[in-house]
């Protein structure tokens, strides 16, 4: 099998957005050809009812392939709290799609999309329920063994591994070990506003010691809000689903060219692919 996902993050339409790498995103995407469209989450900067038609638009005007979008907590209202308390997605549900926890089925992969924000229990940082982890265990189940399984949340299960030192959501160690008993092979994020690739048994032990959950964070992809090393940087990911190996593919903005520049390529082989070979995790990165 091969699968081209193209993996984007925090649009955040509003005054944070930037029109110039937004267009350049738009030129880039077809040369890609991908075969799915992962957009996760925080589409605008403050749930108002233009920057979710502005988004929209974005949205519409990329490749017509299958699109997963989730919310960020940033789709919600942070400042209209009766709203915030007692329709949090209703912007989001009206414009964007009413499924906020979508599944995208493709040739040889399914993706679940879960919504992480907590409205009424946390303003940046997100939530995963069990009856969430209940819904890709049921997705999953009914799928073939040599599907490759994904999930994908705005809020991040394993921070980044460097000085900012972001907090995890609650019990997202609960949920890697669920997904890891499911046999999901990677999680999809954004929140942090940089990007980060990596593998789960790097911030967890893990029951299964072979068999890491792979990690792949966007940062964003058109706003003023990067971070850290991407400090006002732009970037996203082009993740390739072959038979025996992933190899996620992060790009960045460049004033001075323009345009999305290839920085960095992670190759992970999928050991659970070969039966009597000793497992292994092989990543490596070229800049």
């Amino acid at each position: 099998m091969s699968l081209k996902i193209l993996q984007i993050s925090d649009l955040h339409f509003g005054p944070p957005y930037l029109p110039e790498v937004g267009q350049a995103l738009l030129r880039f995407a077809p040369d890609i050809h991908p075969d799915a469209i992962i957009i996760s989450g925080d589409l605008t900067q403050r749930a108002k009812p233009e920057q979710f038609q502005q988004a929209k638009k974005f949205l519409d005007e990329l490749p017509d392939v299958p699109q997963l979008v989730i919310p960020g907590n940033h789709d919600v209202p942070l400042y209209r709290l009766r709203e915030r308390w007692s329709t949090p997605h209703q912007e989001y549900r009206r414009q964007i799609t009413d499924e906020l926890n979508p599944i995208l089925w493709l040739d040889g992969a399914v993706v679940v999309g879960l919504d992480s924000t907590a409205p009424r229990s946390a303003v940046t940082n997100g939530r995963i329920h069990q009856w969430q982890l209940d819904l890709c265990r049921r997705t999953f189940a009914d799928v073939p063994p040599e599907t490759t399984k994904i999930v994908v949340a705005h809020h991040h299960f394993a921070p980044a591994p460097d000085y900012l030192h972001d907090s995890t959501m609650p019990k997202a160690r609960r949920a890697l070990e669920q997904f890891q008993e499911m046999g999901v092979e990677m999680v999809m994020g954004g929140h942090l506003h940089r990007a980060y690739v990596g593998n789960s048994l790097d911030i967890y032990p893990g029951a299964d010691r072979e068999h890491g959950i792979v990690i792949v964070q966007s940062g964003t992809s058109t706003s003023r809000r990067g971070r850290g090393r991407e400090r006002e940087k732009n970037s996203f990911n082009v993740i390739e689903v072959q038979e025996e190996t992933f190899e996620i593919t992060h790009h960045m903005y460049f004033d001075d060219r323009h345009g999305f520049i290839a920085t960095s390529r992670h190759l992970f082989s999928r050991p659970q692919r070969h039966i009597g070979l000793p497992p292994r995790f092989v990543p490596t990165a070229t800049t």
